[in-house]
């Protein structure tokens, strides 16, 4: 090494900073800092303030061993009573103890309240209370209980029409339906417990008895068993569970829960699949009973009138979400499976449907609509209107029930049961939102055509408004006149429309005042000549047909009949029948109120007949009867078949795209319009 550097200073300091050992400036600063320095030296200064330090930390474990804790009951009672707006007192002894890795408290006749309204019955009253934390895991900012004990709980739970709920300590929380959320408890003891309900709004009354135990006999465990009325009619309530020992959050807790009431009966098996958190649960559910517009009443939910049910599926919560999922079973004689979901997004509750039959029994159906079912002895279900004599359903709607939550439905029937109708399949689909129900589309598919429309019911008046458009399409007409002597009388398609509106809370309140136009059109068919003379009643060639069995069937080429509706009576407009024969017009009404009808056919031979009685055909008397005969104290003059074609072309140019836009220039009624001109 050159000589200079080792008489240069600035090398020599830099040797000495880098050859130093690792720590050695840390130490020489930990030297110099007053508070380390005094710490390995203390003077008097610092040996007071330790003195200091130390009793007040003795003074502060002697306060809490030796305070009375009793002291601080009426001070929580009125900061508590102050804060809830309710009367809460703690009347008994108030133990604590925090010196320990479990703290506890212990509170001796804890009273709770009512709100205003129910001041006459306390919310909440308990003998005695036990409960103790871990402490280390409320430093981590978690709460876990070792132990909650509960001595003669007594629970009062008030629930107003108008949706107050007296267990609500505060009122103006919003209802997230999301379900009680408690901290993992690993025992559970609840001894002499009570629970009374009154919900005022679904008239709900029960009586309810709650115990927990440990033990290995078969009284452990978790039980409530309650009995009541709802709506008149007795109520019964029953969940059990396992004993709450060594309870893990990450470990499903076993139930059962059975609730039967208004004819029906809930059976569930299944898991809380987080111990204490009760939003979140799996269950097997299966339910039965007589209408499942009775489940209204023991879950709030609004479901249509049906026949006798037995379903059974997957019930899961996941906080306000409930579903029903591969659920399965019977309503009626129909088969019925699907998935069903319960939400509450926002304020109000929403349920969402999506169902399917592989075989229905139309009757299943038709009780949906309002029919009365009656269920056989051999197992069938046979629906009538509610009325007898009456083919209109009469069931009211409930109108209330709509009101309370929205929801949408789609169901399908892939086949259907042998019925007069000859209906093959059925689709619908319904949207429910504000008390407006949307019924789109209602569908029904026969061996030959199809009905389909839709349906706005307006739920949000006392009575509901509602609004019909249906069109038929290729219907079948020997499916609606019957056969004569082994042959069809008439043989086409039918196709027509109905337009109503109007207020009523059944489907025939609904048609006693509806408003609006009925058409039915047959663009072309055949028909028996005989019953195409009788149009024009032409004894020699009517009569003697008739009498005489001749089968032989003449072209129908235009049938139409259109009838304006106001207030519930459908007067004749339009009423035609063009054959190859004769020409008939008819006239009169339908009164859909009181369910007759008074008709009037008047016919016009093509061609002259030799012996001829020229008197009108009458239809009269129920719909679901009518009489037919002949009005033979009238003869009619003709009018003559020119003037009959003129008074009935016009309203068809306009009445034809009614029902079908292309109708008038495809089908033979173009024919009788040409005719005319």
């Amino acid at each position: 090494m050159p000589n200079f550097l080792k008489d240069n200073p600035n090398w020599l300091a830099f040797r000495d900073r880098a050859l130093r050992p690792a720590g050695a400036g840390l130490g020489r600063w930990r030297d110099n800092d007053p508070f380390i320095a005094a710490i390995k030296r203390p003077g008097r200064t610092e040996k007071i303030a330790a003195a200091i330090t130390l009793l007040l930390i003795l003074a502060i474990v002697l306060f809490l061993m030796l305070f009375d804790w009793n002291w601080l009951r009426g001070p929580i009672g009125r900061w508590a009573s102050a804060k809830y707006d309710r009367q809460i007192e703690l009347n008994g002894d108030l133990d604590v103890k925090l010196l320990s890795w479990t703290p506890s408290v212990q509170v001796r006749d804890l009273r709770i309240g009512g709100p205003d309204w129910a001041r006459d019955r306390d919310t909440l009253k308990v003998a005695d209370l036990q409960a103790s934390a871990r402490l280390r895991a409320l430093l981590a900012g978690r709460i876990e209980m070792p132990l909650v004990a509960i001595t003669r709980p007594e629970v009062v739970l008030i629930s107003t029409e108008d949706g107050r709920q007296s267990w609500k300590l505060n009122p103006d929380a919003p209802d997230t339906g999301e379900g009680l959320k408690l901290p993992p408890i690993n025992r559970l003891v609840i001894t002499d417990g009570k629970v009374s309900l009154d919900e005022q709004r679904r008239k709900i009354r029960l009586e309810a008895t709650v115990s927990a135990r440990e033990g290995s006999d078969g009284d452990a465990g978790f039980n409530l068993d309650g009995e009541g009325t709802i709506n008149g009619t007795p109520l019964t309530l029953a969940v059990a569970g396992g004993p709450f020992i060594n309870i893990r959050r990450d470990h499903p807790y076993g139930f059962r829960a059975t609730l039967a009431g208004v004819g029906s009966r809930l059976e569930a098996n299944g898991s809380i699949t987080r111990p204490f958190d009760l939003g979140q649960f799996r269950a097997t559910l299966s339910l039965q009973g007589r209408d499942l517009a009775d489940l209204y009443l023991l879950t709030g939910i609004t479901t249509p009138n049906t026949p006798p049910y037995r379903l059974s599926g997957t019930l899961t919560r996941d906080d306000a979400r409930f579903s029903f999922n591969k659920f399965s079973g019977r309503v009626g004689s129909s088969d019925l499976s699907g998935d069903l979901v319960v939400d509450k997004p926002g304020d109000r509750r929403r349920v969402d449907a999506v169902l399917h039959s592989d075989l229905l029994d139309i009757d299943d159906l038709a009780s949906v609509l309002g029919g009365k079912p009656t269920v056989t002895p051999a197992g069938n279900t046979v629906v009538t209107s509610g009325q007898p004599g009456r083919l209109l359903p009469d069931a009211p709607l409930a109108v209330e029930r709509l009101r309370t939550m929205d929801g949408s439905l789609k169901y399908t029937a892939a086949r259907v049961k042998r019925n007069e109708l000859d209906i093959r399949k059925v689709e619908l689909g319904a949207d429910l939102d504000g008390a407006i129900l949307n019924l789109d589309p209602v569908a029904f598919t026969f061996n030959r055509g199809e009905l389909r429309g839709t349906a706005r019911i307006n739920a949000t008046r006392d009575t509901p408004y509602s609004a019909v458009d249906f069109r038929l399409r290729g219907y079948p007409l020997e499916s609606i006149i019957p056969a004569r002597g082994g042959a069809p009388t008439v043989t086409g398609s039918a196709l027509g429309r109905a337009q109503l509106e109007g207020p009523g809370a059944s489907i025939h309140d609904f048609a006693a005042a509806s408003k609006g136009q009925l058409t039915v059109v047959v663009p072309q068919g055949r028909m028996r000549a005989a019953f195409a003379e009788l149009l024009g009643i032409n004894a020699t060639a009517g009569l003697f047909r008739l009498l005489g069995g001749d089968e032989s069937d003449v072209e129908i080429r235009c049938g139409v009949a259109d009838f304006r509706v106001a207030n519930g009576v459908a007067t004749a407009q339009t009423f035609v029948v063009d054959t190859t024969p004769v020409l008939a017009q008819g006239a009169g009404t339908i009164n859909l109120g009181e369910e007759t009808m008074n008709l009037r056919i008047d016919g016009e031979t093509k061609e002259a007949r030799l012996v001829r009685l020229w008197s009108p055909i009458v239809v009269q008397g129920p719909l679901t009867a009518p009489a037919v005969g002949i009005d033979t104290g009238s003869v009619v003059g003709q009018a003559g078949l020119a003037g009959l074609l003129g008074a009935v072309v016009n309203p068809l140019v306009a009445l034809l795209p009614f029902v079908d836009p292309g109708l008038a220039e495809d089908a033979n009624c173009g024919a009788l319009i040409s005719s005319a001109r």
